[in-house]
Parts: C-alpha cells; sequence; structure tokens
C-alpha cells in the first residue's frame, strides 16, 4: 500500500511531468500527496527592486522564497483540483538533500522524480543523488 507520495518539484515542464505521474498514482492508490521543492533565497537585490516596484497591497508576497511558493501553489491547485489531499513544504538549500530529508521527515512510502540530469556522466545529478540516499523507494520518471 502507498499511503503518502511525494513528489519533487521545481516548477519546470519535466518537473510537471513527474507531479502528473503522482497525482495519477495518488488518485489510483487514494495516497496523500506531498508537494517538495527546495530554493535558494531570491538575490537581495532582486528582493529589493520588486518590493519598491510592486503594489503596496502585494508587497508583502515578495520574500526570499516567492518563486517556489508559486511553484508549488500551481502543483496544489492540480492536486485540489482532482479531490486529492496534499501537502507541501520547501526548505532552502542542496536540491537532492532537500528532497531525501522532507520524505524521511514526512515518512513517505514513495518519492517520485523527474530524470533529468539522470545520465551517470554528470556530477551532482539530482536523481541519481536522491536515489543512493533515499531509505524510501524512488520512482524516477522520464520526462525528457
Amino acid at each position: 500500500m502507498i499511503d503518502k507520495i511525494a513528489v519533487g518539484t521545481d516548477g519546470s515542464p519535466t518537473a510537471g511531468k513527474a507531479v502528473e505521474f503522482a497525482l495519477e498514482l495518488a488518485e489510483q492508490c487514494g495516497s496523500h500527496v506531498i508537494f517538495i521543492s527546495s530554493y535558494k533565497p531570491v538575490d537581495e537585490n532582486r528582493l529589493r527592486r520588486e518590493q519598491r516596484e510592486a503594489p503596496g497591497e502585494v508587497q508583502w508576497k515578495i520574500n526570499p522564497a516567492e518563486d517556489v511558493e508559486s511553484t508549488l501553489r500551481s502543483a496544489e491547485e492540480m492536486a485540489t483540483a482532482r479531490g486529492l489531499s496534499w501537502t507541501s513544504e520547501a526548505r532552502e538549500g542542496d536540491p537532492a538533500d532537500v528532497l531525501v530529508d522532507l520524505a524521511e521527515e514526512h515518512e513517505v512510502d514513495l518519492l517520485v522524480i523527474g530524470n533529468k540530469g539522470m545520465e551517470r556522466r554528470l556530477l551532482g545529478s539530482i536523481p541519481n543523488s536522491v536515489s543512493h540516499k533515499a531509505r524510501c523507494s524512488v520512482a524516477i520518471i522520464k520526462t525528457t
């Protein structure tokens, strides 16, 4: 039984394929979905510039993690539209480490990620690192 499925997303079209796969599997298994992402804070100069230029009523939305928040909101909306229960969490740090750590903290049964960068000749491949470090099962989805 797969009760909890985590899926890593960065908002890219290839990550969107992994999200879609995780949502379809969650529907079939009646699983709870956890959207996870890592981020690097928005550059301080960019942050200040965007806050100055934004209308007053939205300035509070501009923060160091603003890019990842919109990525997670999009995935959450897709899950809600399908009637699935979900959770989402983002954390600053190395993508592979964040995905593995959050999957473990949420005690997921399956971690779904895209294969982009899976080629063995590339050092630092996120899917490769995750597949070796994760304590849960990992599904690497063909996205390219």
